[in-house]
């Protein structure tokens, strides 16, 4: 009896050990999956930027080692918007050629298994500049995109008072230092954004989210599945 009463905290305690190691890979398993929404929302309907309008550059970092992760995370250079985010992408793009400017993607629609590397890879102190993937992206809903400007004369990118994912204080909007000339670009950028119903990421000003961001789900398909995607759906 003595013996059992010994056994029996004993059994408890692995009991009790046992549920927490099963709640703990239970978290972890969860953490590599998107988060579960409850809601309607639209059907999405991802369109690739280069097609609507061909002036539209394509500068896709993570496609390459140029990025802040040192190494690409795409296997593609490919760029996607939702349908009506996309079309106001090619509105700006109209306005600002009246001015000499094109404008060049950095980044488009975003799987959540990248949203998920990006926080993982990146410091504590520095968690601002990306999207915590237990509450997903704007990227991965394909109603954020990243991105400036080029001359039209040069084709090249202008200068802006910090670089694309510097994390650092000179990639806030606000941002006051760098010349006159780079906080113009800037502001021209945001301006016409603005018109088109895309809103600034304060923190990054290359980051804009379009207006209907939260009536689309999180998404996790890689870009050489959308068109096949619709095609089934049209089906």
């Amino acid at each position: 009896m003595a013996t059992s009463e010994k056994l029996l905290p004993t059994r408890r305690q692995f009991l009790f050990a046992s549920l927490l190691c099963a709640l703990a890979l239970l978290r972890v398993l969860a953490q590599d999956q998107p988060p579960k929404e409850e809601g309607a929302f639209r059907e999405p309907d991802l369109v690739e930027l280069r097609k609507l309008d061909k002036t539209i550059k394509l500068d896709i970092r993570y496609a390459t080692s140029n990025n802040f992760t040192g190494r690409p995370v795409y296997t593609e250079a490919r760029a996607f918007l939702q349908r009506p985010a996309a079309e106001a992408l090619v509105r700006v793009s109209r306005a600002l050629r009246g001015k000499g400017y094109g404008l060049a993607v950095f980044d488009g629609y975003r799987p959540w298994s990248v949203t998920k590397l990006f926080w993982d890879l990146t410091p504590a102190d520095k968690k601002q500049f990306v999207a915590d993937p237990s509450k997903g992206s704007r990227h991965n809903r394909g109603c954020a995109v990243d991105l400036t400007l080029y001359d039209l004369k040069t084709g090249r990118e202008v200068s802006m008072p910090g670089e694309f994912d510097e994390m650092t204080e000179r990639s806030h909007i606000s941002f006051a230092g760098g010349t006159p000339e780079q906080r113009r670009l800037r502001d021209t950028l945001r301006a016409a954004m603005e018109a088109e119903g895309f809103a600034v990421y304060e923190p990054e000003w290359w980051h804009y989210d379009y207006k209907d961001w939260k009536q689309y789900p999180i998404l996790n398909i890689n870009f050489s599945e959308i068109g096949k995607r619709r095609g089934k759906a049209g089906k």
